[in-house]
């Protein structure tokens, strides 16, 4: 039985700072010494983002008006809210970015209704509360007080390949099935700024967004755009190997993110096999070199991760293009990137074009999934 994606859409929250901004308020920052400064302009003229979206508005204030939560605007001075205290921002912010993520890919799927929708994964690793965002959406979409409703929580930036899996499973048991996947994540109301390389990184890549799909085994309606799945993998890197370098913890004042220098070599070393792998499950790809696939879309974790993957597997510049656009225009926004990357991939796509995802997360774990694109016929 097939199963495909449907309906990929996305949703942002409304402040948009240009990387040189976020850098000039880190570099002034008085924990940071003159390395410290030295390392944040290399970091993130050398990062690959023009911009990034966030739901903090305090980085946009000007010097006489009143501190928010994250910035005194007067001093320059990036403040310490508790982990509570982001929490709480979290619940208020989230909500309507995974709302408008889940309303868009359903108003965008013709032939799919809310009446339809027998499950709801929700998805992120940036805050927690309950009733959740899977609560919110039933209510906010009118769906069936009956509906199914999972969450994927902290796994990271590759979580939605879970969530694929899971809601390719349900497909895969019910035929009936069509399951409503949404990531959102709030990564910027963890930033932080101090003197070590793998802070810096962290704050230099980070952004606030959210995707949401439809999975179902019902074929495309006519002339829509879909995506079947035709493999999903995962693994991990060898024992011992990316624990520290990858990682996400909840801290006092904020989840504290390591994403360390050594990650881009760390994948370039475990990529090969990882794809070899995933295509030696396709008839038609397995023993075929990597680049064979036509389309790529590649969780854009630092620019470098991009050079390395790139590298590592003979791709074009053309085949990197969809990823480093969206790190470009968006940074990394943890789960929900991904989906970003495969529905600029889907657009662009001709039908029976072999599509090939990856991301990477906490762990190192490395997930893949490889697809085809098609067109619903008459």
């Amino acid at each position: 039985m097939s199963v495909f994606l449907h309906a990929l859409r996305t949703a942002l929250p409304p402040h948009a700072y240009p990387q040189a901004r976020i850098r000039d308020m880190i570099k002034a920052q008085p924990e940071l010494d003159r390395l410290g400064q030295r390392l944040t302009t290399s970091i993130y003229n050398h990062s690959g983002i023009d911009q990034r979206y966030s739901v903090v508005p305090d980085f946009a204030l000007a010097p006489d008006e009143a501190p928010g939560l994250f910035l005194d605007p007067a001093t320059g001075r990036m403040l310490t809210p508790s982990t509570g205290e982001r929490n709480a921002f979290y619940i208020e912010h989230a909500t309507p970015l995974f709302v408008g993520a889940a309303r868009a890919a359903l108003e965008a799927s013709p032939h799919l209704q809310a009446r339809d929708i027998t499950h709801v994964v929700t998805v992120s690793c940036t805050g927690f509360f309950a009733p959740g965002p899977d609560y919110a959406i039933v209510r906010a979409l009118g769906l069936s007080p009956q509906t199914q409703r999972f969450h994927v929580g902290f796994m990271g930036c590759y979580a939605a390949f879970p969530a694929l899996r899971m809601a390719q499973a349900f497909c895969e048991a019910d035929p009936d099935a069509v399951v409503l996947v949404v990531c959102a994540e709030l990564c910027t109301i963890h930033m932080h700024s101090a003197n070590d390389a793998d802070t810096l990184i962290a704050s230099s890549v980070f952004a606030d967004g959210a995707a949401a799909a439809l999975v179902s085994a019902r074929p495309p309606a006519s002339g829509t755009p879909a995506l079947r799945i035709d493999a999903l993998g995962t693994t991990l890197t060898p024992e011992g190997v990316g624990e520290k370098d990858m990682a996400w913890t909840i801290g006092d004042q904020g989840y504290d993110m390591v994403l360390s220098t050594y990650v881009p070599e760390i994948i370039e070393a475990n990529i090969q096999p990882v794809l070899l792998s995933l295509l030696e499950r396709d008839r038609v790809l397995a023993g075929a070199p990597t680049a064979q696939v036509e389309r790529w879309a590649i969780h854009p974790g630092g620019r470098s991760i991009l050079d390395k993957v790139q590298g590592s597997l003979n791709l074009s510049d053309e085949q990197l293009a969809p990823s480093r656009e969206v790190l470009r225009r968006h940074g990394n926004m943890s789960s929900a990137t991904v989906l970003f990357i495969l529905q600029d991939v889907l657009e662009a796509a001709s039908d029976g074009e072999r599509v090939c995802a990856l991301a990477f997360g906490p762990g190192l774990t490395v997930e893949s999934g490889l697809f085809t694109a098609c067109t619903g016929l008459d």
